[in-house]
Formats: structure tokens, C-alpha cells, sequence
């Protein structure tokens, strides 16, 4: 199914040990991946450990990606390397050059697990996944930043057809081409009709667009924005998963009926900028 929020069957996730590798690793990487500290080994291991679990516990079949050549630390980041299509998954290529690697990684791991591969990103088209959200199974939503660029649009309407609406978004500066600025920075779907939104970086052309399709808006305070309160994993309808240390968010959830789901992710998420919708590429929802 081509949704956001509907209830989450089959995920791909890779979890840190296979990511991260090693403390080794980690102490040479993690500056010039622009994390914020280096993670910690042991301690990643346990949150990724126990993500997993809140996966499997919500009924969804995980997917360990596995160990490839060429990836970095970024690699945990699972969602920015493919999408999925109604025809198959479709491959990225990475507007970040560290993570070029990526892409092919998980092409293999996918045909390993019979999952079909419906296309790819090529150069200098690049797109990466945290700038795409499927509104409904016609309509396609897709950051326009420094990591997807009109020329990878341009590739992914000819993929997905003449059927799929695709919506191009442009998205702000902010601080700069070495950040993290995905559009799932400001935006996470939860139900069919609300989302998790940081409203000051928010296009006003495409709020506006998605008040005219009914959507309502959970909005994000500034002192919850950096830690990634806008970034948050629906589970399904009415049920989500975000990281723990957004108070305000939860409680704005849960006030619209949502129920929240927290894991810690110090070391996963906080470090790297990356939050549960990062964490994992979606296969199948039903």
C-alpha cells in the first residue's frame, strides 16, 4: 500500500552493529559525517537492539539489512537509499557523496530477499527517501534540497508513471548544504487526515495545499524541532513511534488521539540526526 500511516507489515532496518561496525569505525567517521558526537558502540547496539523489538512488537517482520562495503555510519539511516513504488522498490542515488554507496547495497540485499527492483536514480538526477512521502496510492510528495535535485524528480516521474502525481516541494536553506534537511524534517504523516509539522519552515504554498486536502496539523514547538519531534513513524493509524525527550509533541499527540510509542536513541538517532522515520525503509503496509 502506498501510505504513510496505514498499519506497518515488513520494514528494512539496519541495525548499528552492522552499520557502525566497530568503536574503530566510529572514531574515524563520525566528523566527517558531520554527527554531533561519536556514538557510542555498546550503547547503540542495546537501542538498536531494542527498536527492533518495538518493530516486532507493533507486528511488523523485520528486515536486517546486512553488513556492505563501501557504507558508512549513515548507512542506519535506511530510509534515505531506496523508496518503494507500486511497481517495486526504486533506487536512490545520494545527494550526500559519502553515502553513494548505499543505494547498491541495498540493491542486493533486496533481490536477495525477492524484493523486485523497479528502477533507479541515475546521475546527476540524485533523491534520497527522507524527501518523499506518499500522501495516498496517487499522490507523491517530494522535497525539493540540496539531497534531491529537479533532475532526480524529473527521473522519478518517468518512473512512477503517468498515474502518480508527483508534487515537487521546494525546502529552505536553513542552515546550510551540510545539514540534514530532508522534507520528513518537517513533516511525518501519523493518520490520513493529521501531521506532525514544524510550521515555521513549513513552504506556505504547500501548508496551504494540505489544509485543501483536509489535513490537520500537530505542530512541533522550536525547543523540540532539533530533537526531532517532527520526526515521527506511524505504526499504523492512531498508533506512532517517536523518540523519547519531545513532551510537548507526545502530548499534542496523544491530545488528537494518537497513541505514542517512545524508544531511547542517544546513540541512533540524537548523534547523527536521524529520528524512527530515518531509522527504517517501509516494504509493506496493509
Amino acid at each position: 500500500m502506498m501510505s504513510e500511516t496505514a498499519r506497518l507489515t515488513r520494514v528494512a532496518v539496519k541495525h548499528a552493529r552492522d552499520a557502525f561496525v566497530d568503536a574503530a569505525a566510529v572514531a574515524a567517521q563520525w566528523r566527517s559525517l558531520h554527527f554531533t558526537a561519536p556514538p557510542d558502540f555498546a550503547r547503540a547496539v542495546d537501542e538498536s537492539d531494542a527498536f527492533v523489538a518495538l518493530l516486532e512488537g507493533a507486528g511488523a517482520t523485520v528486515e536486517r539489512l546486512p553488513p556492505a562495503a563501501g557504507t558508512t555510519l549513515d548507512s542506519i539511516y535506511t530510509r534515505d537509499a531506496s523508496i518503494v513504488s507500486p511497481h517495486g522498490v526504486i533506487l536512490c542515488t545520494m545527494g550526500k557523496a559519502a553515502r553513494r554507496a548505499e543505494p547498491a547495497a541495498q540493491e542486493a540485499a533486496f533481490r536477495q530477499l525477492g524484493i523486485p527492483i523497479a528502477g533507479q536514480i541515475t546521475t546527476p538526477g540524485s533523491l534520497e527517501g527522507g524527501d518523499l512521502i506518499w500522501l495516498d496510492a496517487s499522490t507523491v510528495v517530494v522535497g525539493r534540497g540540496y539531497r534531491t535535485n529537479a533532475e532526480g524528480i524529473r527521473q522519478l516521474r518517468l518512473l512512477l508513471g503517468a498515474a502518480v502525481e508527483v508534487v515537487d516541494v521546494p525546502l529552505p536553506h536553513w542552515r546550510g548544504e551540510t545539514d540534514v534537511m530532508h522534507l520528513m524534517s518537517l513533516i511525518s504523516p501519523v493518520r490520513n487526515d493529521l501531521a506532525v509539522v514544524y510550521a515555521p519552515l513549513l513552504p506556505v504554498p504547500f501548508r496551504e495545499w494540505l489544509i485543501g486536502r483536509g489535513i490537520g496539523f500537530v505542530e512541533v514547538p522550536d525547543a523540540e524541532f532539533d530533537t526531532m519531534g517532527t520526526n515521527v513513524l506511524a505504526l499504523g493509524p492512531d498508533r506512532s513511534v517517536m523518540l523519547r525527550g519531545n513532551p510537548v509533541t507526545r502530548a499534542r499527540l496523544e491530545a488528537a488521539g494518537v497513541e505514542v510509542i517512545e524508544y531511547d536513541g542517544a546513540e541512533i538517532s540524537v548523534k547523527g540526526a536521524g529520528g524512527p522515520t530515518c531509522l527504517t525503509r517501509p516494504l509493506a503496509r496493509r
